[in-house]
């Protein structure tokens, strides 16, 4: 088992529990980081295994099959916030229309079945969140701005396979796009 050829489902599983380590206080945020890197560079399921070798496995976070992913997922608001948070499956598609809201997609802790996420945007006067982890690329360069702000990453990492691309398109006015890492848990050290 150890020489098997590691797949993309192998990968997002080693990087879920590593995930879920690191919310317990497992793993401190650049253990986590260095090991999410190797998870999705790794080849074979064995070196996924040691990454993973001191950590307990959990019944309750044993992944089952869920909902399959759409095609095509529509957000229209006014005024209001949308959130998608861990867990959630990512479609192929998404339409958001907006208009003095904010909407915040966390694609570092939902289910990636496809390799490519386009988001047809129209948002007037409000904020595209949009939370990645390595391995996750989002492009800009097809969205019209007006009296807006574009935040990116400045470079992506080269030796960590792409897993998702996010195309971003549309247009924006009066509000801004973020797109960063996850933000760190602060807690008590013992």
């Amino acid at each position: 088992m150890p020489t098997l050829r590691a797949s993309h489902a192998d990968r997002d599983r080693a990087v879920d529990a590593l995930s879920a380590a690191a919310g317990d206080g497992r793993l401190t945020a650049e253990e986590l980081d260095e090991r999410v890197g190797a998870a999705l560079t790794a080849r074979t399921q064995g070196e996924l295994a040691a990454l993973t070798a001191d950590l307990p496995v959990a019944a309750d976070r044993v992944r089952v099959p869920g909902p399959a992913a759409k095609d095509v997922v529509r957000i229209d608001q006014e005024g209001a916030t949308t959130r998608r948070g861990e867990g959630w499956v990512v479609p192929r598609r998404m339409e958001i229309r907006s208009a003095w809201g904010e909407v915040t997609l966390d694609l570092a802790r939902a289910v990636i079945t496809h390799d490519t996420l386009r988001i047809d945007l129209d948002m007037r006067a409000g904020a595209l969140k949009v939370v990645t982890r390595p391995g996750i690329v989002v492009d800009t360069d097809s969205l019209a701005t007006s009296y807006a702000e574009v935040k990116t990453p400045r470079s992506v990492d080269p030796g960590v396979p792409v897993v998702l691309r996010v195309e971003i398109t549309g247009e924006i006015g009066w509000g801004q796009v973020v797109v960063r890492s996850p933000r760190r848990r602060l807690g008590r050290r013992s």
